[in-house]
Order: structure tokens, then C-alpha cells, then sequence
């Protein structure tokens, strides 16, 4: 019997992909999942647990041969027992993690570099899927395109934000296929589109005619602060979008060279999810 492929996340917005794709290729899929009621594809086998509990990883990965990281916190605080766990079991660990961790600075690196550094530390093989940012960070907006107008700083920011179809696609040839051991592969959009021309492509999508609201830093910190409780957090966030206008983010030919396709552009993504912004 052919070894199934552990899937974290797996009702979130990658996992829920990940586990369609190694489904349609004959792939066994087990699922960690939090709830019972967990509304999986049938034929998933689900097993009941946290991705943090070491105990409930271990569990979920006994007899897998590859295994799907999502992790969920800000810090990578206890990951390092839970790397050891899915290691003990399976042959591949691909962890779904953040452009940031390619920094030379270990100060930049952030949560998603000490990740990385467990995995790599856990002896299993590791892919690590870099992403700069998820499409799926404009559902925030959603409740606000419906009005016609989205209000928040840096519309100038330019994003080069990945379908998370991709990103899954990537996730599915780098668990199964060879090839793809010890690679980090910066994960994104095909350009780099603006916040304001984000709201306005969403617009599209739903036949709204939205527009951008810039917001004043000041006021942009204190319901960012309210939103994380950390105020670091919320500064870093807005340098971050602030450096953005001027420098945007990078685009990578990653997605195209593992799929054999160019990336999914950010239009697409909005008429995709359009019926999450009516």
C-alpha cells in the first residue's frame, strides 16, 4: 500500500488546495486537522490535533512518506519538537514559508527562518516554499470593496502576491516528485501590483466600482496595533509597505520553472474568489 502525505493546514487556504492536488494524482492524503467537522474531501483519512503538539504530530505522521507544513504562530516557539516528530516518520518535510527567511540577517529572517532552520536541523529532506505574500491577504478588504472604498496606507505599495493555487501545485510537485530536495523556492505573482490597483481589479471582479482611501500612518498603526496587540508588529508592518511604494516586491520565475506555466496573475485571483468580496 502506497505511503500517504501528511497535510497541516489542510482547511486553510493552501492546504485546502494541497490536498485536492495529491487527490487527483492518486495520492493517499491524512489530515491533521483541529476539528471533526472538518468538511475534507472523502477518502482523506483525518486524524484529530494541533500542528503544535508534538504528541498529535507524531501521531498524524506514523507511516507518511512526506509531510505539508503549515505553521500557524508568529513565533517559532516549540517547533523544533514538532520538525524532530514529522521527521521520525517522514522522508520530506515541505514548509510553506516567507520570503523574509532568505535574508542574510538573522534579525530579518523572522518566525519563518527559525522554521526553516528546525526543519533543516530535523534530518528529514526539506523544500521550503517562499512566498512574499498570499493573494488571499486582500479578503481583509472584502467586507469594504462591497462599499466601494477601501481604506488603509500605502496604496502605492506593490505587491507581488501568489495565487495560493500555486502555491499548492508547487507544494504537490515538491512532495512527490524527486528533483526537488534541499531547494527554497522563491514563491510569487507573475509583477508586482499595487494595493490601489489590487482594489480596483477586485472591483472588477464583483462590478463595483472600488476605489482606494489612503489613510494616515497614525490612525493605520493604532487599528493595526488593536488588530495584533503589538505594537512592533504594526510598525514593521507599515515600514515594510512604506518600502514597498518605492521598492517593490521582488518577482520570481520559480513558479513558472517548477510548473511548466507562467504564475497566476492577480486578476485572476480576483475573479477566482470574487464571490468572498459580494
Amino acid at each position: 500500500m502506497e505511503r500517504p502525505v501528511l497535510v497541516t493546514g489542510a482547511t486553510g487556504n493552501t492546504g485546502r488546495h494541497v490536498v485536492a492536488g495529491l487527490l487527483a494524482e492518486g495520492v493517499p492524503v491524512r489530515a491533521l486537522v483541529r476539528r471533526e467537522d472538518h468538511g475534507l474531501p472523502a477518502g482523506v483519512e483525518a486524524v484529530t490535533g494541533d500542528v503544535t503538539d508534538p504528541e498529535a504530530v507524531a501521531r498524524a505522521a506514523e507511516g507518511v512518506r512526506a509531510a505539508y507544513l503549515v505553521w500557524p504562530l508568529m513565533t517559532a516557539e516549540g517547533v523544533g519538537p514538532v520538525a524532530a516528530a514529522l521527521a521520525r516518520h517522514a522522508d520530506r518535510v515541505v514548509y510553506l514559508s516567507a520570503a523574509q527567511a532568505g535574508g542574510g540577517d538573522p534579525g530579518e529572517r523572522g518566525s519563518w527562518g527559525a522554521v526553516e532552520d528546525a526543519v533543516r536541523d530535523s534530518g528529514a529532506e526539506w523544500v521550503f516554499l517562499r512566498v512574499t505574500g498570499l493573494s488571499a491577504n486582500a479578503l481583509q478588504w472584502s467586507g469594504r470593496v462591497r462599499t466601494g472604498t477601501v481604506r488603509a496606507p500605502y496604496g502605492d505599495a506593490r505587491r507581488s502576491l501568489v495565487h495560493e493555487r500555486d502555491v499548492a501545485e508547487m507544494a504537490v510537485r515538491a512532495l512527490v516528485d524527486e528533483g526537488h530536495a534541499g531547494r527554497a523556492y522563491l514563491t510569487t505573482g507573475p509583477e508586482a501590483v499595487s494595493q490601489r490597483d489590487q482594489v480596483r481589479l477586485l472591483g472588477e471582479a464583483v462590478g463595483v466600482a472600488a476605489r482606494w482611501e489612503e489613510q494616515p500612518r497614525e490612525e493605520a498603526a493604532a487599528e493595526l496595533t488593536a488588530l495584533f496587540g503589538d505594537t512592533g508588529y504594526a510598525e514593521a508592518a507599515l515600514e515594510y509597505w512604506a518600502s514597498l511604494a518605492e521598492r517593490p516586491e521582488e518577482v520570481s520565475g520559480d513558479v513558472e520553472k517548477v510548473l511548466g506555466r507562467p504564475a497566476l496573475p492577480f486578476s485572476q485571483w480576483a475573479r477566482d474568489r470574487a464571490d468572498d468580496f459580494r
